[in-house]
């Protein structure tokens, strides 16, 4: 009979512990947020659909609490003109609302090409609103792209 109540005490240990494990993982769940930073070359007449990748620009994730920034970072963009943010979904004990957090253009890697646009929102930023993948462990937020453009195009500017 002992052996039996050890058993099962050592048993829910085990399972009590598991379950923490679990809670754990899913208490670290992240939201990831990505896009395109393309740029705008007016000059040779082009449009939205013409535009090309700006490699190495930088965008950025900016989270808020009640009065203060709680997450700022950054990434920079691929060949392709991709860019990829993550950040936990819990900061310091406590859930991060994703409403209160807004993707936005950093700077060019092209001097050329600089003039942060307000197209799809990149130069004053965009708030994280409508997911487009959600489950237990990721929350993914993907944008239309970000522009900058050349001194010819005002129009976007």
């Amino acid at each position: 009979m002992r052996e039996m109540v050890l058993l099962i005490v050592a048993s829910s240990l085990l399972m009590a512990y598991m379950n923490m494990n679990v809670v754990g993982e899913s208490y670290d769940g992240v939201i990831n947020v990505g896009g395109r930073v393309r740029c705008l070359n007016c000059t040779q007449g082009q449009g939205l659909k013409d535009s090309k990748p700006i490699q190495g620009s930088g965008v950025s994730l900016t989270c808020y609490g009640r009065s203060q920034a709680v997450y700022y970072g950054t990434d920079k963009t691929d060949e392709a003109g991709k860019y990829q943010l993550t950040v936990s979904s819990y900061i310091n004990g406590k859930k991060l609302n994703p409403r209160n957090c807004f993707v936005r253009l950093v700077y060019s890697a092209d001097p050329a090409c600089s003039i942060a646009t307000v197209v799809n929102g990149g130069s004053t930023g965009v708030r994280l609103d409508v997911p487009t993948t959600v489950n237990a462990n990721i929350t993914k937020y993907r944008f239309h792209s970000f522009f900058y453009a050349t001194p010819s195009c005002n129009r976007f500017a």
